[in-house]
């Protein structure tokens, strides 16, 4: 998977931890694989039931935290889509994770479905908050607006090929909503499947796809399992409804990633 992202031009790979299990093998996987493979120490909101019934299990992602390959808080927030733990469970884990990144000075990746109100509650009212990455964002133009009258950044994936509402992600791009210096790029492997055949992907963004892109994209990722390598389909794609080249969106999302995880 790491070769095949390195082939495909991704020189750069983060592991999201989601959990104290998982944080804690991301951050294995970095040491395994140092300067390519970097970790997040989080709690998903679907599993912030977990650290209420074993508080204890929360020193544990302190000290995971507190690693060098560690660059950045989360995915935390608030997912009210589905009930895997209750929305007072999921704020209280939230605001624990937030004081941890304002501690330690890591960034943050905030994941929200459904939730924008009472997450953004949550975060005005901490001071001193480090830079906020909205990742995997699939909300409406609208709320992308409130998140970066904030000067939050907003990671986009595969998901432009599912979206086909006239208020969502496409028009965040067509319209210039969302800047470049405030933009990132992530596949969500191995969710978010870049179905770069959707019946509802413009002619001409189909066609900003290379054939290099197309190849990693299909030979190596299906709907049941994206891999990294798919990246540079997902930056054709937004250059594309940017009305950009891909190498400016390409330069610009990484220096963005650079800067704000401190990567070599």
């Amino acid at each position: 998977v790491v070769q095949r992202a390195r082939d495909a031009g991704v020189q750069k790979l983060m592991v999201h931890g989601t959990s104290v299990k998982s944080s804690k093998e991301a951050l294995r996987l970095s040491r395994i694989y140092p300067d390519i493979i970097y970790s997040t120490a989080g709690i998903h909101p679907h599993d912030s039931k977990s650290i209420v019934e074993e508080p204890a299990t929360w020193f544990d992602l302190e000290h995971i935290a507190q690693a060098q390959e560690c660059v950045a808080i989360g995915p935390c927030g608030l997912d009210y889509q589905r009930d895997f733990s209750e929305p007072d469970a999921q704020k209280q884990i939230f605001a624990k994770q937030l004081h941890l990144a304002i501690r330690l000075n890591k960034p943050l990746l905030i994941h929200e479905r459904s939730a924008q109100l009472d997450l953004l509650e949550i975060l005005d009212k901490f001071e001193n908050l480090p830079p906020v990455i909205i990742r995997g964002f699939m909300g409406t133009a609208e709320e992308a607006l409130k998140y970066l009258d904030r000067r939050f950044y907003i990671s986009l994936t595969g998901y432009l090929c599912k979206d086909k509402s006239d208020t969502g992600v496409r028009r965040l791009l067509e319209d210039g909503t969302l800047p470049l210096d405030r933009l990132l790029v992530e596949t969500d492997a191995p969710f978010m499947y870049p179905n770069t055949r959707a019946s509802k992907l413009p002619q001409h963004v189909k066609t900003g796809i290379t054939e290099r892109s197309l190849l990693y994209l299909h030979r190596y990722c299906t709907f049941q399992r994206n891999e990294p390598c798919s990246l540079p389909a997902i930056v054709e794609m937004i250059a594309a409804f940017m009305k950009k080249s891909p190498d400016e969106v390409a330069l610009a999302t990484a220096f963005n990633a650079l800067k704000l995880f401190g990567l070599s």
